[in-house]
């Protein structure tokens, strides 16, 4: 039987990508290759993510009312977006340059995303299923106190930190079912919660995966540690693959795949992601990542 309707509460941003040649310096204006305007956010692109990796997936949040075609891209994706409101306030959005080298550097206006409350996500969440997973990030508002009604309510949580900042780190860890940070994101959540003992993370919940770009992935849970090499492609740009591998991790998982398994399929789906440019647009399909893992393993 197909498992729960995953929930994603999450930021929704336009990104206004910028392609140069490196990043722009102080007092410097530097002309850029090319624009595009795209659906971002971190809530935005692991929602995209888990659909393309074949869930069903609600997404709660807020944009503005000048960005309103963000909805139909949504549902593009077979993301269902009945429950994203139309606030008051310009929607959020990011400025990104990506560089000759395909790494980005991001300015980012919350916006809207912070105009979600806990009386509309208490609405939102009416009729929700007990034992069904809700992802967070750290873009939105009142994180703790999200986490906390919707763990209540019987949820499993999954929470993707990032930007980490000192919101990130006073996260009821004890809450969260299954955590996903990057290398620089578990140094200083280690730092603060484990005396520094990337391992110890294992204490803080379940399931802890750490990304690590080009080293692979790891994962702690309890007394396992697991490893998965990263696949070598050609970046073109990296600006999504962690939303990637987080959506297709959370997917893997709430399907059950042995965490082995779950952890080669979101490697190889944000190593697809990385070879086109922008963000949402680059996210492979479920069959897209199934064929090149099935080409990898005959090489």
């Amino acid at each position: 039987m197909k498992h729960n309707t995953i929930i994603n509460i999450g930021s929704i941003n336009v990104d206004h990508v910028y392609r140069v040649p490196y990043f722009v310096k102080p007092g410097e204006t530097l002309p850029s290759k090319s624009y595009q305007r795209v659906l971002g956010g971190k809530g935005a692109n692991q929602s995209v993510a888990l659909a393309r990796a074949g869930e069903t997936v609600k997404h709660i949040g807020v944009i503005g009312d000048d960005h309103t075609w963000i909805i139909d891209e949504l549902k593009s994706s077979k993301v269902d977006a009945s429950s994203i409101e139309i606030g008051a306030v310009a929607t959020g959005h990011a400025l990104i340059q990506v560089d000759d080298n395909a790494e980005n550097c991001i300015l980012l206006f919350a916006g809207a995303n912070h105009e979600l409350n806990l009386d509309t996500l208490t609405d939102k969440l009416a009729g929700f299923e007990k034992g069904g997973w809700v992802l967070f990030q750290n873009e939105m508002p009142n994180l703790n106190q999200m986490i906390s009604l919707v763990k209540k309510m019987g949820a499993r949580v999954a929470v993707n930190p990032a930007p980490f900042d000192d919101e990130a780190k006073a996260i009821d860890y004890d809450l969260v079912d299954l955590l996903i940070v990057n290398d620089l994101e578990a140094e200083e959540l280690a730092r603060t919660k484990c005396q520094g003992d990337l391992s110890k993370l294992a204490e803080l919940c379940p399931v802890v995966i750490v990304t690590r770009g080009t080293q692979g992935a790891i994962c702690y849970s309890g007394d396992d540690t697991i490893e998965v090499p990263a696949f070598k492609v050609e970046a073109v740009d990296t600006t999504g693959a962690g939303d990637t591998f987080v959506g297709y991790i959370l997917s893997s998982i709430a399907q059950n795949l042995p965490l082995k398994e779950a952890m080669q399929r979101a490697s190889a789906a944000s190593a697809l992601a990385v070879t086109k440019a922008g963000a949402s647009v680059a996210i492979p399909t479920s069959d897209e990542v199934t064929q090149f893992l099935e080409t990898m393993s005959d090489l």
